[in-house]
C-alpha cells in the first residue's frame, strides 16, 4: 500500500481492536494506517459507520451485508483508500441467533467489486491447535465495491477472535496480490504490442 500511495481503515466488532494491534506492530504501518473504529455496540456500527438501521434491526449485528457496510463506512468516515471489518460471534453464547465461530469479514477498496459466494475449508495449522476454519457461502449485495467472506470457526474465544484477525487480514492480501497481478499483466500486455 505504501508503494501504491494507498491508505487502510479497520472497522471492528467482534475483534475489539485487535485486527488494528496486529496492522500497528508492523514498523512503518503509519505511512499507510488511517486509523479504526472499535464498533461493538450495535447502535454504533448504525451512527458512526452508517450501516442501514432498518438492516441492523431486521438481521442483527452479525450478518454479511452488515460486515460490507462496515468496511464501506470505515472507508468513508476515515477518508481511506481501502476498509476491513470483521463482525461475529466469539461467544461464549450466541448471538442475533447466530451461533459461536459464525463471521465475517469484509474489505472495500477502490477497485474492488462486490463477489458472490466465497468457499474454501482450512483446518488447524497444527494437530492440536483446537480451532478450524470452514468458509461458508459468502454474501455481498446492494453496493458497488467489497467483498466478504463468511466464515464457520471452532475454538475457544480467544481462537474464534485471533482466527478473525488473520482472516480478513489475508482477504486483504489477497485483493491486494490480486490487483498486483492483474496490473503487471495488463502492462505486460501493453509492452508486447497487445498480444
Amino acid at each position: 500500500m505504501a508503494a501504491r500511495g494507498e491508505t487502510l481503515a479497520v472497522a471492528e466488532s467482534l475483534t475489539g481492536g485487535l485486527v488494528a494491534a496486529e496492522i500497528t506492530a508492523v514498523p512503518g504501518a503509519s505511512k499507510v494506517f488511517r486509523g479504526s473504529v472499535t464498533a461493538y455496540a450495535t447502535e454504533l456500527k448504525r451512527d458512526v459507520l452508517g450501516v442501514d438501521g432498518t438492516l441492523l434491526d431486521e438481521r442483527g449485528a452479525v450478518d454479511p451485508e452488515v460486515a460490507r457496510q462496515m468496511a464501506d463506512g470505515v472507508r468513508t468516515v476515515l477518508r481511506a483508500d481501502w476498509g476491513i471489518a470483521t463482525t461475529g460471534v466469539a461467544g461464549p453464547d450466541p448471538q442475533d441467533g447466530q451461533p459461536v465461530g459464525t463471521v465475517y469479514v469484509a474489505i472495500s477498496g477502490p477497485d474492488t467489486a462486490v463477489t458472490g459466494p466465497d468457499t474454501a475449508v482450512t483446518g488447524p495449522k497444527t494437530p492440536d491447535a483446537g480451532s478450524s476454519v470452514e468458509r461458508m457461502p459468502g454474501y455481498a449485495d446492494g453496493g458497488a465495491r467489497g467483498k466478504v467472506a463468511a466464515l464457520r470457526l471452532n475454538g475457544d474465544r480467544s481462537e474464534i477472535r485471533t482466527e478473525s484477525v488473520r482472516s480478513v487480514l489475508t482477504l486483504l492480501l489477497e485483493q491486494l496480490s490480486g490487483e498486483r497481478a492483474e496490473n503487471g499483466r495488463a502492462q505486460d500486455t501493453e509492452q508486447n504490442g497487445g498480444n
